[in-house]
């Protein structure tokens, strides 16, 4: 067999603007008029990341913390290529070599977005039944659980009878051995955290060495949390930037470390941000999918419409609607809802083949004719339609167009959002100093 490993696919995400925006549609003139705002709102918001950059930190200022979230796939990926040894994704990824040698649970707890990015690249990028696979089918790697805010009762006491029955003895076998990462939170979490370094501490005797191994805060340096860290003598700590946003967590130890305890490719995943944001600097605004999709929700926003992210055809991307609701929330107006659908060009692994019925049956479900046709072909294009339509008769769909779901790809679609979404602040704050709402930039 060839040492030499095939070079992993990086194609790039196709935008497809709703029917009334695409090139002869009603609305396509309101989005070409729309263009010199973007891309003056565009050169504003690189101008800011690239202040940011050469500050070397971040200030308090929303848009200086936008900025910095924005650009730490760029930075994580530089810090790591020219000094690795010392850069923060190099200690993320040590970290998680270790935690996967020594236990077969992490438990990430933390709320709202902190948890939801990790989640979603576990979903999307993770076997789909990764937890349920023995560990040598897991490759080694632990099984991941989470809780996030609200918490509910239920379902912690349901994550104890995984990782600390009541009245099991204290054993060292690796199979039953847990960590817990935790992120940033407000007195919810930090009441959580208690919670769960209670049963920890009880399932290692009360070791504080080992308890010291199994705890991974993830917070600013300030926080309370990084605080208890401290004093508990946390092997491996992680600090937050202060004021990262939300959607910008994924980007942080906060997503990073849970995805590569669970061997997905962390490095790949930023690069694929990497791309989306090189896509933003250097595409002209007709072409690049963050600049179309601002202003296609900006316009949709002057209706009453709120941007939805869905994936009817696709469940492991449900999570990706998820964590853009929480984190760029909106209340429905009186329009409802703009969805961009979620559409993968081709699944990670070989597609179905339909088989015959063999001695089961003799043709009575009328599929022999398509006997070896590959999934989705033998499906009726009826029911594929029926199976996709989600949003009701006449609401406009935008699409963002993935060739398949893997690390690259799902970086390049958290970053596309982050980046519509600031450009789509900005356009809105411009509305409010000039006294306006509408975009349309006509006299």
């Amino acid at each position: 067999m060839s040492v030499l490993r095939p070079r992993p696919p990086v194609d790039p995400l196709h935008y497809e603007p709703p029917a009334g925006f695409a090139a002869g549609g009603p609305e396509a003139d309101r989005l070409d008029r729309l263009g010199p705002r973007l891309d003056a709102a565009r050169a504003g918001l690189l101008a800011e990341v690239e202040r940011v950059r050469s500050a070397g930190a971040a200030a308090g200022a929303e848009a200086e913390a936008e900025a910095a979230g924005i650009g730490l796939p760029d930075q994580l990926l530089a810090d790591y290529a020219t000094r690795r040894g010392q850069s923060h994704l190099y200690a993320v990824l040590q970290a998680a070599r270790r935690i996967r040698d020594e236990v077969d649970r992490v438990v990430v707890l933390g709320p709202g977005c902190c948890q939801l990015g990790a989640r979603l690249l576990f979903e999307t990028c993770c076997h789909p039944f990764h937890n349920e696979l023995s560990r040598g089918d897991r490759g080694g790697r632990p099984r991941l659980s989470f809780a996030g805010v609200p918490f509910d009762n239920d379902h912690v006491q349901g994550l104890f009878d995984l990782v600390a029955p009541a009245g099991r003895p204290c054993l060292d076998d690796l199979l039953d051995r847990w960590a817990l990462l935790v992120a940033d939170g407000g007195d919810e979490t930090a009441a959580a955290t208690r919670i769960f370094l209670a049963a920890l501490g009880a399932g290692i005797g009360g070791d504080p060495t080992r308890l010291a191994a199994r705890v991974i805060p993830v917070a600013p340096r300030s926080a309370r949390l990084a605080a208890l860290g401290r004093a508990i003598g946390c092997r491996d700590a992680f600090e937050i930037p202060p004021g990262t946003p939300e959607a910008c967590l994924v980007f942080t130890a906060a997503g990073l470390l849970p995805a590569a305890i669970a061997g997905i490719d962390v490095v790949r995943f930023l690069e694929g941000a990497a791309a989306a944001s090189r896509r933003f600097r250097e595409a002209p605004v007709g072409v690049d999918p963050a600049l179309q999709a601002a202003g296609v929700a900006h316009l949709a926003a002057d209706r009453g419409r709120h941007l939805r992210i869905v994936a009817p055809t696709d469940s492991r991307l449900d999570t990706v609607g998820r964590w853009h609701a929480a984190c760029f929330a909106g209340a429905d107006g009186p329009g409802g809802t703009l969805d961009t659908r979620l559409v993968v060009a081709e699944p990670r692994r070989d597609p179905l083949v339909l088989p015959p019925l063999g001695p089961f049956g003799h043709d009575e479900d009328g599929l022999d004719p398509q006997v070896g046709s590959r999934w989705p072909d033998f499906v009726p294009a009826a029911a594929r339609a029926d199976a996709s339509a989600t949003s009701p008769r006449g609401r406009p769909q935008a699409e963002i167009r993935l060739p398949r779901v893997d690390e690259h790809a799902l970086g390049q679609l958290l970053q596309l959002l982050i980046l519509a979404a600031a450009v789509g602040r900005r356009l809105t704050e411009a509305d409010g100093t000039a006294g306006v709402r509408s975009t349309d930039p006509r006299p």
